[in-house]
């Protein structure tokens, strides 16, 4: 295995990856609502620059692949655009807050539907340490899976890593398109901006463009002396705003993960991972980082996504 890893192909790939020229289309066309929303934005001028580093990136990485082809510069190359995920995400914040926030919309339906904010009730009920820990482990473990998939897919199923790694980026990708002009933050911040006296009796304003300039996220529900509780924490912390809450990009993505894994036949990685998915889905209404709808609607899109991109993967 390590001599595969590092041994010279013979015939490497020339071009870049289709997911790389996924990922410049994206950088493109999110460059050109930055150029038409330019002095409605609050750092357009870094947002610009960051894409022109994001270019320099991908060519760097392109020229260490042809210096020396080999399957680990190939895992570093879509390792780098896979770590940039996290430079990606934050920006669709600061594209989509100049538009009209619209989780009055998403909070009333919730309420149609359920006669009361899930959300808002469910830690209380089970507040229990063991739940509570239960349900941050599972949405800390979000990132772990796509780092287990893809070292899977790597390791076990080389052949078919570039189209794998296509997938998982295709999705993260269409989920920030969809964030960009679908202004949903989630509980964690509309409950606070507009009361949770509101929100108890069914009220829910309209706030405009409120998350303009507002970014107050109330405390993560649970245990706060729990170790999986303090992960959480510190990755909201690190890099969540108010933004991306519909439809659930946590229950869309591990949803493709869990497809990917079946169909690489993988069958003890797939129960393994399975629980895991389980909790991740319960805790995004949990930890109110999501309303139910958000969560139904991560799951109807994960499927969709995984089968459009499954299917494209084989014309590029």
């Amino acid at each position: 295995m390590f001599k595969k890893i590092f041994k010279i192909e013979r015939k490497p790939k020339k071009g870049l990856l289709a997911l790389e020229w996924m990922i410049i289309g994206y950088a493109l066309l999110t460059l050109l609502i930055i150029l038409f929303t330019y002095t409605k934005l609050a750092n357009p001028e870094a947002m610009i620059w960051g894409r022109v580093r994001f270019f320099a990136i991908t060519a760097a990485m392109w020229i260490v692949y042809r210096l020396v082809p080999c399957r680990f510069t190939m895992l570093a190359r879509i390792t780098v655009q896979m770590l940039l995920l996290g430079w990606w995400y934050p920006d669709t914040y600061e594209l989509n807050r100049i538009l009209p926030n619209l989780d009055y919309l998403f909070a009333g339906w919730e309420q149609q539907l359920f006669g009361s904010q899930p959300a808002l009730w469910l830690s209380q009920v089970y507040s229990s340490r063991i739940i509570s820990e239960l349900m941050a482990f599972g949405y800390a473990a979000y990132f772990p899976m796509v780092v287990v998939v893809v070292l899977y897919y790597f390791l076990y199923r080389y052949e078919e890593y570039q189209r794998a790694s296509f997938i998982i980026l295709g999705a993260f990708f269409l989920y920030y398109v969809i964030f960009i002009f679908l202004p949903v933050t989630g509980p964690q911040y509309y409950y606070p901006a507009v009361g949770l006296e509101n929100i108890a009796n069914g009220v829910f304003p309209q706030l405009g463009d409120y998350f303009n300039t507002h970014q107050y996220r109330m405390d993560t529900p649970g245990w706060k002396d729990g170790f999986f509780y303090q992960q959480v924490v510190s990755m909201h912390d690190a890099g969540e705003r108010p933004t991306a809450a519909f439809p659930s990009s946590h229950v869309g993505i591990t949803t493709v993960l869990m497809m990917l894994v079946a169909h690489a036949r993988a069958k003890r990685l797939f129960w393994i991972l399975f629980p895991v998915y389980m909790q991740l889905c319960l805790s995004t209404v949990y930890i109110m980082a999501h309303y139910v709808i958000d969560a139904l609607a991560g799951l109807v899109t994960g499927v969709i996504i995984y089968v459009v991109l499954l299917l494209l993967s084989k014309r590029v």
